[in-house]
């Protein structure tokens, strides 16, 4: 749709996306026009019930991350779960970023924990880093409070990966675990079965927070692996 297109035009901030650019490296400056988030939000808002958008749903790949992001937008005002995971499944493997696949966090999924688990139990086993990251930060997100199975533990341990992005994932999970979670989640941090990289990186943010009280952070920096 070059309506869309024009409208992130008409609201481009170029610095902005010199800034932006940096915090996503692995993508070209040339395919980021620059358009501030809460902006993108007010931009579909505006557009989800044009009558034309299911046109740009279906138009992928999308070129720009904008346009991405848009489309994971849009898609968050969706309220049948079942055409929301059909859709999901299909923009999925043309996330390329940790900015979009983060952003795109549907409040309805929060109503439907049983369906949206099985769904995510899929995700995880993708050969797609952003997809496996993707249903990595939904288990954060939605699933350590009442949703909470300390077999997720075992679950998001038992993910191994080269990928920088999916490693950080899984590090900000267990980070997000010990906040939630503490006793269940230290038990897991004390056996030392992840890889080094994940489990200093788990530790790291868990001190970097304010939720957790400075006698843990002690006892957890006791644990890094050198």
């Amino acid at each position: 749709m070059e309506e869309i297109r024009e409208e992130l035009y008409l609201n481009r901030d170029l610095k902005y996306r010199d800034f932006h650019s940096k915090l996503v490296p692995n993508l070209d400056k040339e395919n980021i026009i620059g358009v501030r988030t809460p902006v993108l939000r007010k931009i579909a808002k505006k557009f989800s019930k044009h009558k034309d958008i299911e046109l740009f749903l279906e138009d992928l790949p999308h070129r720009y991350y904008e346009e991405n992001n848009l489309h994971c937008f849009i898609l968050c005002d969706f309220k049948d779960i079942s055409i929301l995971i059909e859709k999901a499944d299909i923009i999925l493997p043309y996330i390329d970023n940790w900015a979009t696949c983060d952003t795109f966090s549907p409040k309805i999924f929060k109503k439907y924990p049983d369906i949206v688990l099985e769904k995510i139990m899929e995700w995880i086993k993708s050969d797609r880093t952003y997809t496996v990251r993707y249903g990595i930060v939904l288990l954060m997100e939605n699933y350590l409070d009442d949703e909470f199975n300390p077999d997720m533990l075992n679950i998001i341990a038992g993910i191994k990966s080269e990928e920088y992005y999916v490693n950080m994932a899984i590090a900000w999970y267990f980070s997000f675990a010990l906040i939630k979670q503490y006793e269940i989640t230290i038990n897991l941090i004390e056996s030392k079965v992840l890889d080094k990289f994940v489990h200093n990186k788990t530790i790291q943010k868990a001190v970097e927070s304010r939720r957790i009280s400075d006698e843990r952070k002690q006892y957890l920096k006791s644990l890094k692996i050198k």
